[in-house]
Order: C-alpha cells, then sequence, then structure tokens
C-alpha cells in the first residue's frame, strides 16, 4: 500500500525483504540500500551497520543481497527477520545512497516492504522531493507494544553514506587527504660583494673575570612518567602478567568499484583483496521477454530456435548458469559449472566453488561462486561466464549484474551491456594472477555458438584454454 512522509503501518510478517527500486537510465547514479540497527537512535558498534561492504549483521537477522536488474528498473534489496532481531535492537533504519550523482536525478526512487514467505507488499513508500541529497533514510522499521511497524521517513542527507552512518554513531575511513606540492626552493641569497671595506682595528678583549664556583647539585628528580609527555597511556605496554588491550577496531571502509568500458580493470591487490574468501554473485532478471519464451513454447519450439538438447526446468522459467574456466599455475586447467555437478572445491584445487543453481531467476541471493584467495599464488587465471541453459534463444532481452566481493577489500561490480546478436554465452570477467596483482577486467562479451557446438566450448575457443569436451545435462 502506498504511503505518505511520516505514517506508518503494522508490519504482522515474522521477516521481510525490503525493496529499494529507481529507474535505471543513461546518467543516472548508481544507488545503494543500506540498514542500522539502532539501540535508543545509536548503533552499538560499527557492526550494526550492514551494506555493500559489509553484507551480513552478526546476529543473522540484517542481510544485504544485493541488486537485482527488471527491465528498465533495478532494486537493490535487504532480508531482515524480525523475529531473529536481537531484543536490545529497537529500530531498523532503511537508508539509501547515491554514487555518482544526487537523488535529484535518480528517477522513481521508492521503497517497498514484501513479507519475505509470501512476496506480498506491506508497504510502499515513493520518494518525490530529492534534490541535492547523496543519501536518503526512506524508512525504518521499529518495535512498538511488542510489535512491528513500517514508518516511512524520507529524511535526506547531501553528506552521502558517510554522513548519514557517522549520525548515527559509524565510525567511517577518512579517505586519503591529498599530498601537498613539495613547497618551492627559496630563493638564492645574493652574492656578497666582490670588495669587502677594511674593518677598523679591533682593541684586545678585557681579562675575564675569576670564574664562580659551580652550583650545588640538584636534588634527585622524582621518576619520569611510565609514558612519553603526550603519548597516550594505552599505547604503553601493559606490566607483566597483565593482558593488552584489545585494538581498537578499524573505521567501516565506504569504498566500491564499478567497472565500466571506460574503466574496465581494478586491481585487487591495490584493493587489499589478498586473502579470504571472494563471493561472486550474478543477478538476472529475464523480463518480460525471457518469460514469454519459456511459458509459451513447448519443446519443440524451443530447439528450433536453438536449445536443443537443454533440458527444460519444470516451470518453464528461463534458467541461467554461472560457469567459470579455470587454469592453475601448475598447468590443471578445467571448468565449474552445474552440468555433471562440476561444482569444484574451495579448500582443494581449483579453489573455486560454484554454491548452487538458480533455475528460475527467483532466488533473491541470485547465484554465486567463492573463490578462496588465500591460494591466489596457485591461481594463473579465471575466466567467469554465463550460459543460457533454457528458456530463451539468447541474452536479447535480459539484465544481470555481477558483484566480486571480496572478504578483504572493496567489492567490484558491473551491469552486462545489452546483447544485440544471438548470444547464449556471455563472458562476465576475467580475472588474471600477473605474478605481482590479481587483476579483475570487465568483459561483458557475448559470443555466437557455432551449430552443434555447446556455449562451453565457444567460450573455451575464444578464450584459447584448450579443454577436451563431452556432452553433459543437468
Amino acid at each position: 500500500m502506498p504511503m505518505l512522509k511520516g505514517s506508518n503501518v503494522p508490519v504482522p510478517a515474522p521477516a521481510v525483504r525490503v525493496e529499494l527500486g529507481w529507474q535505471a537510465a543513461p546518467g543516472t547514479p548508481d544507488v545503494d540500500a543500506s540498514a542500522l540497527l539502532l539501540v535508543s537512535g545509536k548503533v552499538r558498534d560499527d557492526g550494526d551497520f550492514v551494506f555493500y561492504n559489509q553484507a551480513a549483521h552478526a546476529s543473522g537477522a540484517v542481510r544485504h543481497d544485493g541488486k537485482r536488474p527488471a527491465g528498465g528498473a533495478m532494486t537493490d534489496s535487504l532480508s531482515v527477520a524480525l523475529d531473529s532481531v536481537e531484543p536490545a535492537v529497537d529500530t531498523v533504519v532503511l537508508a539509501a545512497s547515491a554514487d555518482g550523482g544526487t537523488f535529484g536525478s535518480v528517477p522513481g526512487l521508492h521503497i517497498r516492504v514484501l513479507d519475505a514467505a509470501s512476496g506480498a507488499e506491506i508497504a510502499r513508500f515513493d520518494s518525490q522531493d530529492a534534490g541535492a541529497e547523496t543519501a536518503f533514510v526512506l524508512g525504518e522499521l521499529y518495535r512498538r507494544q511488542g510489535a512491528w511497524k513500517f514508518r516511512a521517513v524520507g529524511q535526506g542527507y547531501a553528506t552521502g553514506l558517510a554522513g548519514l552512518a557517522t549520525d548515527f554513531g559509524i565510525s567511517v575511513e577518512d579517505p586519503a587527504p591529498p599530498q601537498p606540492a613539495p613547497p618551492a626552493p627559496a630563493p638564492a641569497a645574493p652574492a656578497p660583494p666582490t670588495a669587502m671595506p677594511t674593518p677598523p682595528p679591533v682593541a684586545p678583549p678585557a681579562p675575564a673575570p675569576p670564574m664562580a664556583p659551580p652550583p650545588m647539585a640538584p636534588p634527585p628528580m622524582a621518576p619520569a612518567p611510565p609514558f612519553p609527555a603526550g603519548q597516550p597511556a594505552a599505547s604503553v605496554p601493559p606490566p607483566p602478567g597483565q593482558p593488552a588491550p584489545a585494538p581498537a577496531p578499524p573505521p567501516v571502509r565506504l569504498t566500491k568499484v564499478t567497472l565500466t568500458k571506460d574503466a574496465p580493470a581494478v586491481s585487487l591487490t591495490k584493493q587489499g583483496g589478498t586473502s579470504g574468501a571472494m563471493r561472486v554473485n550474478l543477478n538476472w532478471s529475464g523480463g518480460s521477454a525471457g518469460k514469454r519464451l519459456g511459458k509459451k513454447l513447448g519443446r519443440k519450439a524451443m530447439e528450433a530456435m536453438g536449445a536443443r538438447g537443454a533440458l527444460l526446468p519444470p516451470s518453464g522459467e528461463l534458467d541461467l548458469d554461472l560457469c567459470a574456466l579455470y587454469e592453475l599455475t601448475d598447468g590443471a586447467a578445467g571448468v565449474i559449472h552445474p552440468l555433471g555437478n562440476n561444482f569444484g572445491a574451495l579448500h582443494a584445487p581449483p579453489y573455486i566453488q560454484l554454491d548452487g543453481d538458480d533455475r528460475t531467476g527467483a532466488v533473491a541471493a541470485g547465484e554465486n561462486m567463492t573463490i578462496n584467495l588465500d591460494h591466489q599464488a596457485r591461481i594463473k587465471r579465471i575466466l567467469i561466464f554465463v550460459t543460457v541453459y533454457a528458456g530463451a534463444r539468447s541474452f536479447e532481452g535480459l539484465s544481470a549484474t555481477v558483484t566480486l566481493q571480496p572478504q578483504h577489500g572493496a567489492p567490484v561490480e558491473f551491469s552486462l551491456d545489452a546483447c544485440t546478436v544471438p548470444s547464449r554465452v556471455c563472458a562476465l570477467a576475467l580475472i588474471t594472477n600477473t605474478g605481482s596483482e590479481l587483476v579483475v577486467q570487465r568483459e561483458s562479451r557475448y559470443l555466437v555458438p557455432e551449430p552443434g557446438v555447446s556455449p562451453q566450448r565457444t567460450i573455451d575457443t575464444a578464450y584459447g584454454w584448450g579443454l577436451d569436451w563431452s556432452p553433459a545435462r543437468k
């Protein structure tokens, strides 16, 4: 139900899905959803901030699910299990931030609260008065007499996500200040004249008076303080036998990287992504075109359009597969994909694992693959790609976003270009170990298989992997 600013409605569901939506258009800033868990108006610590760089709360009650395209629109979503929110938390603030512009340039900005189980809409608030703001609190979930409610807020901030987060008590990492230019060298002193006047004769010095006896030695001074003047006591090592105080947690990093045609590559190493697990997420939407193909066309029609041999899902919906070709430094190479249950392994070669197979596009978290960066020294290159397994003849009319989320470092995200050819396989990103850096290159390259050639073999040929292929099914 649409709401006015300041109004509230009951939320009867034990768990909700919060969708932040807007119309995507050329020149529109990117928009990100976030949530803050508050106790009496403030966070308890930086862990109460859930956003693209910190995707889940420690309690598991709030999670950032990521972006999904839907035709010409985009959504960024949060999952909130209200029955799992800690009793001390009285409010979950639902916010948005704009990257690369202001909300005055974001058409159709709105927030929806849906029942996580049924998908029914509980509340909707459309923001209609945005201007120079770069961050917005669109709404909040709050407790009242043991029950949860949603309030439409619509409060803007001109200081971006950093200003919004700081206002609620989050410690935000300051960007590195620009280094000042070195000072200009001082002008040289003028040269002395070549001829100097003769000084007058100087009289000899008078004899010095006898020296006074040395003063008495001062009394012993008090012992020096345990730390130098101006140094905080917390930095001093504790006495033997006492544990050192826990270091203060680092401030929250708000940086992220969006790859484009003009800036298609980034070094994970320079971003700090050198260890831990990196989650690769594909979120896609078939739109009306893809769903019509799956629902209205039978198997014979699908085969006639080039889907011969594909096993259609029972629902007839669009089915895309997230896959990867890999090559290790010892020469081992292979493929990760759902066909033949080649899901890979995370703690053994190839150190890549496909989490699951979203066969309808209805899974909120999309399809995910994990790469173990603790073993990046053994990885030579990884090509992440996606294929149309069933439900459509090509990627034409489909939309997708790709996010690489290192455990350490900034997330890397990009959207696919529009497909204008009858392609059933698209190279998403190429990860290359140069020996000194791990580099992510945006590909967004659609390929058209030759008749009788599988999408996997097509992409192998295009990137020179040289694998042997045999037929496989799910």
